[in-house]
């Protein structure tokens, strides 16, 4: 759990429109969306890993963190990497089989970086990139073993993504194969969530605004009794109440804890808080025991949290019945470890909201009565 006082502050990632060529891997972004910006050009995931443990398809990129540990020379770079299922019928309850979370790690002397950064300046070309080293997917810029057998150009992580391609214009440019671009088509767009920057910044709280457990119980048995947690206006759209359709109109004592503590910076989509306790949106359904690294045996400890918000960005029509979740935890080994492989899984666990009925099942006035 956080410790009151501590020096370490919560930075909290927003949403930036930022031009894409900012965005590759020479500038080390933190990231939403389009292709993943690898981190380690060589020895990407392998497609299987790419793919959800559910349905098997393959997983789309959801956002990327640059997180390197300071105090070890072989974390000089770090990225930790988050993939999600696009199919709506992988989406349960309190479940992350639908979810994959890799770590990458590299020293400052490394076969793919200068010891100096790009400039941010530097428009410049895409290199270094996975694409100098690897033949990467059209549609997810994952690795693409697979060849269009007619062009013998395009190439595809698996046959869901070479018919999307196909429909989606290859079938036209096939015919002209010097024309066709190894990692971009009119395709990716319908598979791939739209790109953005994640600014980081620090949270700044006045101990002022902060509620105690008391205050926030009090303001809790109040919407309980007016019957506020299951009401929706559909004629406010601002973030806050989307929060609560979001949450299926239904509370508990942790999501108002949650929402006060959001309220000055209801934008955020990422809270980093390595080493401490997430901000939960439910008081149920936290998990009991976090699995050590497999390969090390230390412990895994929380890293960063995708927050609900993120939701509205990603152009999901309808929250609830395809992509969704409260909040998506990730876990990574306490010492970042290194390994003989560039990209090492680590451990995402989903909390979603708490059900009404549950809630007034548990709680004290509907027990006595």
């Amino acid at each position: 759990m956080a410790e009151e006082g501590r020096d370490v502050v919560v930075e909290l990632g927003f949403i930036q429109n930022t031009p894409a060529w900012k965005l590759r891997s020479k500038f080390f972004p933190s990231k939403v969306g389009g292709y993943p910006a690898w981190l380690a050009l060589k020895n990407l995931p392998t497609n299987e890993e790419l793919s959800c443990h559910i349905c098997s398809k393959p997983l789309v990129f959801l956002c990327q963190i640059y997180a390197p540990f300071h105090d070890r020379d072989y974390c000089f770079h770090r990225m930790v990497f988050v993939f999600v299922c696009r199919d709506p019928d992988c989406y349960r309850e309190n479940d992350a089989s639908n979810i994959r979370v890799f770590r990458c790690q590299l020293a400052r002397e490394n076969e793919f970086y200068p010891n100096e950064p790009a400039k941010d300046t530097d428009l410049g070309s895409e290199s270094p990139g996975a694409g100098d080293f690897n033949n990467l997917c059209r549609i997810c810029g994952a690795l693409g073993p697979k060849t269009c057998g007619g062009c013998k150009v395009a190439r595809y992580c698996s046959k869901d993504h070479q018919a999307l391609d196909w429909k989606s214009g290859h079938k036209a440019e096939c015919k002209n194969p010097e024309n066709i671009s190894k990692v971009s088509c009119s395709g990716h767009a319908k598979f791939l969530f739209p790109e953005f920057e994640i600014e980081l910044e620090p949270e700044e709280l006045e101990a002022a605004k902060e509620k105690s457990e008391e205050e926030v119980m009090k303001d809790y048995e109040e919407l309980l009794r007016s019957g506020q947690v299951t009401h929706q206006n559909d004629e406010d759209s601002d973030t806050e109440n989307d929060l609560i359709n979001m949450a299926t109109q239904e509370t508990d004592k942790q999501f108002q804890k949650f929402r006060m503590r959001i309220k000055d910076y209801p934008d955020q989509i990422v809270r980093y808080d390595r080493g401490h306790e997430p901000l939960w949106v439910s008081s149920s359904n936290k998990p009991a025991d976090i699995p050590p690294c497999p390969s090390c045996g230390q412990p895994r400890q929380f890293e960063f949290q995708v927050m609900p918000q993120l939701l509205v960005h990603l152009k999901v029509d309808n929250p609830g019945k395809s992509i969704d979740w409260g909040t998506v935890l990730v876990y990574s080994c306490k010492e970042s470890c290194q390994q003989d492989r560039n990209y090492i899984e680590e451990l995402a666990y989903k909390q979603d909201y708490s059900p009404i009925s549950q809630v007034m099942k548990n709680h004290p006035c509907a027990a006595a009565s």
